[in-house]
């Protein structure tokens, strides 16, 4: 298992500013480095593929839909355009040197229509999704869908969802993350639903029950490490907590995070507690 940090505990919008960022993480012996993705037009690939060779980290990227891009839409019209946004966020990421792709793509953060999804919406994703076959295939690209939790999505919330919709796309490239924040509150089991996804479980993000320093909850990191044990997990751990900066107004973490737990103190404390764990 290897050990990566997500760009969201300093922000939400990453961009040349934050690149000095990389051979810092780097220093401190971590493999891994994600970014966010909005609009895959905003990102400075070049500069970026760039830091990341220089810095000899792993790229991986975390695609959040944005408005007007929704894969389960009854407009047919914005699901054609959907999937030519999920294209493009598999060919800028390839451009990026990242070779996975996670995130809750199947529906925008905060859709909740107030019903249970229908039988359309389940077949319009995993005609979305088969679609994405051939880009995956040539940008040798691993798309890994995330759950998220039920005030944040009503499509899909829980591993076994995932692993079903995995199952009905049927394509060795698409596969589950596991989000420790939404499995807290969706879950019966963090490590046994890790288990019962086996080979589909393409990556992890380890982040506490909310969202603070790695340990200094409740979410039990043994018990899933134990867990991808067993099933050969050889992926990331990556480190998703939304720290509090004042020089970072827009991050996730600048309303409830900690104002005594820095975004480093997210990243290389929740590092250090990973590698004892893994180690």
């Amino acid at each position: 298992m290897k050990i990566g940090v997500s760009a969201f505990a300093w922000t939400t919008n990453f961009d040349r500013s934050h690149l000095a960022l990389l051979p810092k993480i780097q220093e401190h012996g971590i493999d891994g480095f994600e970014i966010p993705m909005f609009e895959p037009t905003n990102l400075a690939v070049t500069e970026i593929r760039r830091a990341f060779e220089a810095s000899n980290l792993d790229c991986s990227v975390c695609a959040i839909l944005p408005a007007g891009i929704n894969p389960i839409s009854p407009n047919a019209s914005m699901r054609e355009k959907s999937l030519a946004h999920l294209v493009q966020c598999v060919e800028t990421a390839a451009e990026l040197g990242a070779h996975l792709l996670c995130g809750p793509v199947y529906a925008p953060i905060g859709y909740l229509p107030g019903r249970r999804r229908n039988a359309d919406e389940w077949d319009w994703a995993i005609e979305c999704f088969r679609a994405l076959g051939e880009v995956l295939d040539a940008n040798e690209m691993t798309l890994s869908i995330e759950p998220v939790n039920r005030s944040e999505t009503f499509f899909l919330t829980t591993a076994s969802e995932a692993k079903a919709l995995c199952e009905a796309i049927a394509h060795p490239r698409v596969g589950v993350t596991i989000d420790t924040f939404h499995a807290n509150i969706e879950e019966k089991n963090i490590a046994d639903a890790a288990r019962s996804l086996g080979k589909i479980l393409k990556h992890i993000h380890a982040s506490e029950n909310d969202r603070g320093l790695l340990g200094s909850g409740h979410v039990d990191f043994l018990g899933l490490v134990t867990a991808l044990r067993q099933i050969g997990y050889d992926g990331y751990l990556m480190i998703e907590g939304f720290g509090y900066s004042p020089h970072e107004p827009k991050s996730l973490g600048a309303l409830w995070g900690d104002v005594t737990v820095s975004p480093e103190d997210i990243a290389l404390g929740g590092a250090a507690y990973l590698k004892r764990m893994t180690n």
